[in-house]
């Protein structure tokens, strides 16, 4: 049965009915009792009256929420106050940033603008609450926990790629995902170790087959296919083989919707990847109207064929093979071997054993590739990090020895370049929540803007917009060198910082809802760190290679933050990417 928030159109019909339909055929009675007739002005009136309604609607529920508000010794969100009624400047704004900005410069400069770290954009007189406040973020995905929910609209946008998967429900539902979920995640497992080093050894082999000939390698590209055979084989226990399909070529290869376009098998099921989460980002972006666009087809439905296609006759042999199994009394090994076998274990549901593997992979592959990808980048641009990364791995792993739990663990200047990258380059830039039927008093701020005593009114059923990104990145919390990468500030006395208030840094986000995956993704990049570190010492960026659009530009010379010495051009879809892919040169070491 389909669940309700996979009905979009009928949502926004009922919508269009309720805001235009109904109060038109009132205006209509309301004007014929009266004998009035419009003529030419007819049209223009209705929609006049329409507009006035809805202004009035909204100007009602900012009342009612400034009484509820005082009445609760609290006051209403600072409000943006746009140019144009609804705040649609606002709205086409932000369209123009998603594409030309660096990500969060749209928001932060409200934030510097309002002198506040949370703020009510108000786009199309809908309360929109975007906020990079430690302690409100802290309240909405730990604290204040229950008084939150994914969303309606939220699962309504991500309904056809998501659907029934941990990442796409709330309440009992969630509860019963990440339930049957985390056991399989919980346990540190050697046999992980083994497909990291199996991956690794195959990508580090084309890197090294690439180098000899003096060729720039699109890096992003290939820590993507080593995450996903790696999430393949853990996921599926079918290896997806990409690492051996056509990689891209230098100077010849496209943009995708997040990075290089292949012709390959993987090329087709990475763009329909891609692209589906970049359709998503834009719905988020276009408020609860983007039906409208999507009225005739659903945008993300060819994409969700492709991936479908790979997906289906996997899950559908594990399922028969069960069936086999139960029919001949067969009793399976209780130490499942891969994460599908743990679900058909658990349910003979195809729609749900699909959804929960599509959204474990997209956090394996995705979030990894983001974090390999960036690290590379920021070592390309920090030759002392890298000397001294490398210098450390030879001391606890050796010119050739395979990584271990313990040298991992051991190796502590590798964890500071890890949480420095994830601090730098969030691999989940924002982050959606909605307030449940209830209002809520939220904590009070914290120190980067001077406020007033009284705390801050969220009203009920309220989308929250967390920026994550732009709080890792608050120089009134990190200090005045937040936009620098600096590993050490892991190791010195800074670290008190984020001991002391550790809703700063959320990579994994934080409460119920952090990330069950965290400790497979922190030690599949540290062993390919390593491993990657072992037989390279330098790497060098090869803008000359970079697709048409892809570079930074001219006028971010002129903004603030990392923006002025960024050399590549950071995205943001669902998860964070380098727009065009990252073309690097890496040098063996002697």
């Amino acid at each position: 049965m389909r669940h309700p928030d996979s009905f979009y159109r009928a949502r926004f019909l009922k919508d269009v009915f309720h805001g235009c339909v109904v109060p038109s055929v009132a205006l209509f009675i309301l004007l014929s009792s009266a004998h009035v007739h419009l003529g030419l002005l007819t049209f223009p009136f209705y929609v006049f009256f329409i507009f006035i309604l809805r202004i009035g609607k909204a100007w009602y529920s900012d009342n009612k929420n400034a009484s509820d508000a005082r009445r609760l010794g609290a006051r209403p969100i600072p409000r943006v106050v746009g140019k144009w009624p609804g705040n649609i400047d606002l709205v086409l704004e932000l369209q123009r940033a998603s594409r030309t900005s660096y990500p969060g410069s749209f928001y932060l400069s409200l934030f510097e603008q309002y002198q506040s770290t949370t703020l009510n954009i108000k786009f199309l007189w809908q309360d929109l609450i975007i906020t990079m406040d430690r302690e409100h973020t802290k309240y909405v995905f730990a604290t204040g926990f229950d008084k939150f929910s994914r969303g309606r609209g939220q699962k309504e946008r991500m309904e056809n790629f998501l659907g029934e998967g941990i990442f796409n429900r709330d309440g009992e539902e969630w509860k019963t995902h990440r339930t049957l979920a985390r056991p399989f995640f919980a346990r540190d497992r050697i046999s992980d170790f083994d497909t990291f080093e199996k991956y690794s050894s195959s990508t580090l082999e084309r890197i090294a087959t690439l180098t000899s000939s003096n060729q720039p390698i699109e890096a992003q590209d290939l820590y993507a296919r080593f995450t996903l055979d790696a999430a393949s084989e853990f996921l599926f226990g079918k290896n997806m083989d990409t690492l051996s399909g056509q990689l891209p070529v230098p100077g010849q290869t496209r943009m995708s919707a997040k990075g290089s376009a292949t012709d390959d098998d993987f090329g087709s099921f990475a763009q329909a990847f891609e692209s589906v989460q970049t359709i998503i980002a834009m719905r988020s972006r276009r408020g609860d109207w983007w039906p409208m666009l999507e009225l005739g087809k659903d945008e993300t439905s060819p994409h969700m064929d492709v991936i479908r296609q790979w997906l289906q006759p996997v899950v559908q042999r594990m399922l028969d093979h069960r069936a086999e199994m139960k029919a001949t009394g067969t009793q399976s090994s209780p130490d499942h071997s891969t994460f599908l076998e743990y679900l058909v274990e658990h349910t003979e549901d195809a729609k749900v054993i699909q959804d929960q593997l599509l959204n474990i992979l997209i956090a394996s592959r995705d979030t990894t590739a983001c974090l390999l990808t960036y690290a590379t980048y920021l070592m390309s641009q920090h030759q002392d990090v890298a000397t001294k990364l490398r210098e450390e791995v030879l001391q606890h792993c050796g010119v050739d020895g395979a990584p271990t739990f313990q040298t991992i663990k051991e190796m502590r200047y590798m964890r500071a370049v890890i949480n420095e990258t994830l601090r730098l380059f969030h691999p989940v830039f924002f982050n959606i929540r909605e307030s449940r039927d209830e209002p809520c008093i939220l904590p009070k701020s914290d120190s980067t803007y001077s406020q007033p005593p009284a705390p801050l009114y969220l009203p009920p059923n309220t989308r929250v917009l967390n920026a994550p990104g732009l709080t890792q990145q608050n120089p009134a919390l990190w200090g005045s060198d937040a936009h620098i990468f600096d590993p050490e500030r892991w190791l010195d006395d800074r670290l008190t910082k984020f001991t002391a208030n550790p809703m700063m840094y959320l990579p994994f986000s934080a409460g119920p809802r952090i990330c069950i995956g965290q400790n497979y993704a922190l030690n599949e990049a540290s062993y390919f760190l390593a491993r990657l570190m072992q037989r390279f010492d330098r790497f060098t960026l090869a803008p000359e290679f970079q697709p048409a659009g892809s570079l930074p530009p001219p006028e971010w010379k002129d903004g603030k933050g990392r923006q002025p010495i960024e050399k590549c051009w950071p995205g943001v879809a669902l998860t964070t990417f380098v727009k065009g892919g990252l073309w690097v040169r890496f040098h063996k070491a002697d």
